[in-house]
């Protein structure tokens, strides 16, 4: 498993969300996470997702070339969004626990970003909390240990899920940041990683979310997969002068 970084962030450190229907079934909703700058794959999930609630767990910039651009659509879309580890970065520049080409990934990011890109960023909480039909789900990029960089994997972290809903009083936690889709339940309560919509890791190059269903107290998960122009975003890569393994990433989904 990958070193924890300490995290530096003092402000913005969590939101709540609250349907104000009280007693009324809650529509599904949609959680992306790891989009990175991608905007085609982004693009290819909204129309894919249509008028759903969407959250998204962090990464919202790195790796691909339109940073701005996803932003404002995240923007505009109205997603509840929470910081990543690359997000973060992209606001102070540092680089240390960020392998080269993530690292050239995250200072292109610095230089390229808007104001209002920026302060999007900057706005954005370390996690959430959202509660329907009684039941309570936390939302991070890392874990609720280490929101910002905690990578966590079924195979090294399932002795920890009980203690991550414990922790927070949830039934349902959703985590981002390993690039890989997921789903643990246990006695009490599920544990959940979307996969990312820009930069997919588990060997499939189509976008990744999830669509969560909230019926009578109990929760269910719709893993999806999106086609989207990849070798579009790969090219815009390429142009931007990043590192040209990013853009093969994209073509094999690793």
């Amino acid at each position: 498993m990958a070193a924890t970084a300490p995290s530096r962030r003092l402000l913005n450190l969590s939101a709540s969300y609250r349907r104000p229907e009280k007693g009324e079934p809650m529509r599904r909703l949609a959680v992306i996470s790891d989009v990175h700058s991608n905007l085609e794959a982004l693009r290819a999930v909204l129309k894919e997702v249509g008028e759903e609630d969407i959250y998204c767990l962090g990464d919202s910039v790195g790796y691909c070339a339109n940073p701005n651009e996803v932003l404002g659509l995240l923007r505009d879309r109205k997603v509840k969004t929470v910081m990543g580890n690359h997000d973060d970065a992209a606001l102070t520049g540092e680089t240390g626990w960020f392998n080269s080409r993530a690292a050239m990934a995250v200072l292109w990011t610095r230089r390229t970003l808007t104001e209002e890109g920026i302060e999007y960023l900057r706005r954005l909480p370390l996690d959430l909390r959202v509660e329907a039909e009684g039941v309570k789900t936390y939302m991070a990029h890392g874990s609720p240990d280490d929101r910002l960089w905690e990578y966590v994997d079924p195979r090294t972290h399932e002795d920890l899920f009980p203690h991550y809903l414990s922790k927070t009083g949830c039934r349902l936690i959703a985590l981002g940041h390993t690039h890989v889709p997921y789903e643990w339940r246990g006695e009490g309560g599920c544990v959940f990683n979307p996969g990312s919509v820009g930069q997919p890791r588990d060997g499939d190059p189509r976008a990744a979310f999830a669509f969560v269903s909230i019926d009578g107290g109990r929760s269910s998960l719709e893993f999806r997969r999106v086609e989207y122009d990849v070798e579009g975003a790969a090219r815009k890569i390429l142009d931007a002068g990043l590192p040209s393994q990013l853009a093969e990433r994209l073509r094999v989904g690793l």
